[in-house]
């Protein structure tokens, strides 16, 4: 562990993902748009001092602050530039050479009252090594001027942000005739004695001159592509100008995508209660375990000397306490806690930019599924959608979003828009598999309800309070929340109709169809009447859930995304379910699902669809169209799947083992991944090995499986304490829930107070 300060590694350190984007070692780099720029210089004051090529760095910073700006400047002189609606003044001046007018100048700065510049930046060379023809003396003489103006340098660090340009190298063979001297020897020896000099009589690291020789590591990749030799091309002064907007901006602005210059942000009011609690409860854990296990050295069997024969502990050994049970949970919970904060708030681990390749994403997806075909097994039944096969549903899905996020691979809108039809998937088996139970079982009892609320949003409440975000930030978990609620409104609202009733009555197939068609034209006119869906979100208490980033539009938006999937789960739950009772679908083992003729019509329709839309996904040129388009026909992608998995016989009566294991905790992978995979809450990749990308990955994707295995594990054991089945005990928990729920508001609202 070298320290936290990325500020280092920013300046001085990194590489080329690809051929544009640099990647600054151990944090990530945000990218800054004119809005974000103008509103982190407001009211400042930058000065660029130097020869021509800093005069380009001047242009690429000032073009992020007002691209339409052209590089039209008089070449040797001093440039002004002002933006009046943010009052940002940012100067070029014309000193090629590091002399007594360079000297003087920064000297000026330092007198009396005048006014300092916010941001300065320094650097020159090549003409000194030109115009003395790289003689020794100029050397001497440019190492005596840089030690008359360190301490001036010095001296406006303590009040400015000052940052020493390195010179980039050069390339030679293209250098003009009048340039040849200007060798790269010459520029490191320069380089060589500015990096010996600064900072020398500095001891307090407030006075320290920044040195920027990133810009060094940058040229030497990309100087080749040079008009003169001399000059970089613009990209590559882009990116020089971003990593010195990244540098002052980050600790003001905060971009969650930005890590490199940010300090690790204080600890919550919230998140120090929830560390006194997780460390009582691993105290309250140790406690009960030594307890325990004295208890059990002085009951154990021991030999009577006289007899010989072994005497029985006079009392058996306790079974295990609901309180033992609370605290070993909340014991292990508090640990993997831990991690998430380590990873992810403290700046202990590195995290990286995502860069996608089409090998990045492809590669792994081909692993995965022959992996997948490995591990096939006979299933336990031959339904449609039987547990095994949605578990294994769910799991490969999981697996490919799981390498979509990490691989970057959103940037490429083809598997963008497959991906969208992944996620509806899991809504249309929310829709499908909830409308199954209250249909056949006809519970609706408080306890159902409860369940599946605890074991949906359990987890994303504790990353809430320790990782400081807000619910909505976690989006898909308040999607299925408020699906799950809407299916039981549906059904639960009177009159009931369930399966048992309708058989009694064809009408009631009826009655279900109406109240359908009443929810179908309520998702319709909410998804066109944005106004309205966010009055409705935006009450209390539904806004401190719903809203992000003091609005609900992010809300509204995700929901509108998917918003008749769960309907046509729904739907398809309600046809298949009809028709299984009237004995119209053959569900045995081996036997194809209807008919030769028309499984075998039905395949070849579901086989042509299912290209069809792929062949459409794949040629979409404009995500906000294809968004537009993509609620009302991802359906026949998700429906073709679902008739090719289940018409074959065959087909139906096998499922991969490896994938229905994944399945299981598709839920806990998707929402871990935000913080012990992934890193910047989803930004960037977490990276535990730096230098080696795959050994990384494959560290970290253990650790990461490991968890989310043991957080399901703690959440089912949690469920059955916290939600019982007795109704008075569960109306006790509840009350207390409530509880727990207005303390966390009422501190929360103490937190929102303390920070404005």
């Amino acid at each position: 562990f070298k320290g936290g300060d990325t500020c280092e590694y920013l300046l001085s350190s990194g590489r080329f993902l690809g051929e544009k984007v640099w990647q600054p070692h151990s944090c990530m780099m945000h990218k800054y748009k004119n809005s974000e720029a103008k509103n982190c210089l407001i009211d400042k004051h930058v000065v660029f001092i130097g020869d021509s090529r800093i005069r380009q760095l001047f242009y690429s910073f000032i073009k992020l602050i007002n691209p339409q700006v052209k590089e039209e400047g008089i070449k040797h002189g001093n440039i002004p530039f002002e933006d009046k609606s943010a009052s940002i003044k940012v100067d070029f001046l014309w000193y090629p050479e590091v002399n007594g007018s360079m000297r003087q100048r920064i000297k000026s700065w330092t007198e009396g009252s005048v006014a300092k510049p916010h941001i300065i930046v320094v650097g020159a060379a090549t003409w000194s090594i030109k115009i003395h023809n790289g003689s020794n003396e100029a050397l001497a003489q440019y190492k005596v001027n840089i030690t008359s103006i360190a301490p001036l340098l010095e001296k406006l660090a303590i009040s400015s942000d000052v940052y020493w340009v390195l010179q980039d190298p050069v390339y030679e063979d293209m250098l003009s005739e009048s340039r040849k001297m200007i060798t790269n020897e010459k520029i490191d020896a320069y380089n060589e004695a500015a990096v010996r000099i600064l900072n020398s009589s500095s001891r307090n690291s407030k006075a320290k001159v920044k040195v920027f020789s990133v810009s060094k590591l940058i040229a030497q990749e990309t100087i080749m592509k040079s008009a003169d030799g001399l000059h970089l091309p613009e990209s590559s002064r882009d990116t020089n100008a971003m990593i010195l907007m990244n540098v002052y901006c980050n600790k003001i602005m905060k971009p969650i995508d930005g890590s490199c210059c940010q300090p690790q942000p204080p600890l919550t009011l919230i998140q120090k209660i929830a560390f006194c609690f997780f460390t009582l409860s691993i105290i309250g854990y140790l406690i009960i375990s030594l307890i325990h296990r004295n208890n059990y050295r002085k009951n154990k069997s021991c030999t009577d000397l006289e007899s010989g024969e072994e005497k029985k502990p006079a009392i058996s050994t306790p079974n295990v306490s609901t309180l033992e049970i609370l605290l070993h949970c909340f014991c292990k919970l508090g640990l993997i806690m831990t991690y998430f904060y380590l990873c992810d708030r403290a700046n202990l681990f590195m995290k990286e930019n995502k860069f996608y390749t089409h090998s990045s994403f492809f590669i792994p997806i081909v692993y995965i599924l022959v992996l997948g075909v490995f591990y096939t097994e006979n299933t336990k039944e031959t339904k449609v959608l039987n547990r095994e096969q949605t578990d294994e549903w769910k799991g490969w899905m999981q697996l490919v979003i799981l390498i979509y996020h990490i691989s970057g691979a959103s940037t490429f809108l083809p598997v963008y828009m497959h991906i969208r039809v992944l996620v509806a998937a899991y809504l249309f088996q929310t829709g499908y598999g909830h409308f199954s139970y209250f249909w056949i079982k006809g519970d609706f009892g408080v306890y159902r309800v409860c369940q599946v609320l605890f074991r949906l949003n359990f987890l994303v409440v504790v990353l809430c309070i320790v990782m400081d975000r807000p619910y909505q930030f976690y989006y898909f978990v308040p999607l299925v929340t408020v699906w799950f609620m809407i299916i039981y409104a549906t059904l639960a609202v009177w009159p009931q109709i369930v399966q048992k009733k309708a058989n009694g009555n064809c009408l009631w197939h009826f009655g279900l169809l109406l109240k359908l068609i009443c929810l179908l034209t309520c998702i319709y006119f909410l998804s066109y009447s944005q106004g309205v869906f966010e009055k409705i979100f935006s009450f209390w208490p539904l806004s401190k859930c719903f809203e992000l980033n003091g609005n609900v539009y992010e809300w509204w938006f995700r929901w509108k995304l998917d918003r008749y999937v769960v309907f046509h789960g729904m739907l398809f739950a309600f046809i298949y379910l009809a028709l299984q009772k009237r004995q119209m679908i053959s569900e045995g083992k081996g036997d194809p699902l209807f008919s030769n003729r028309v499984s075998n019509v039905l395949l070849f329709i579901s086989v042509v669809s299912f290209l069809t839309y792929s062949i459409w996904a794949s040629s979409c040129k404009n995500k906000t169209e294809c968004n537009e388009l993509h609620p009302s026909v991802s359906v026949v992608q998700i429906l073709a799947f679902i008739l090719i998995r289940n018409i074959p016989g065959y087909v139906r009566s096998v499922y991969s083992s490896f994938f229905a294991w994944f399945g299981k905790i598709s839920l806990e992978l998707f929402i871990c991944q935000y913080h012990i995979w992934l890193a910047a809450d989803t930004k960037g990749v977490l990276v535990l090995i730096p230098g080696y990308p795959m050994f990384n990955v494959l560290v970290s994707t253990f650790i990461f499986v490991c968890v989310a295995h043991e957080i399901s594990q703690i959440t089912n054991d949690l469920a059955q304490i916290v939600v019982p089945k007795d109704n008075s005990t569960l109306l006790k928990r509840l009350l207390c829930i409530a509880g727990f729920f207005s303390g966390l508001h009422f501190f929360s609202a103490m937190q929102d107070q303390s920070r404005h």
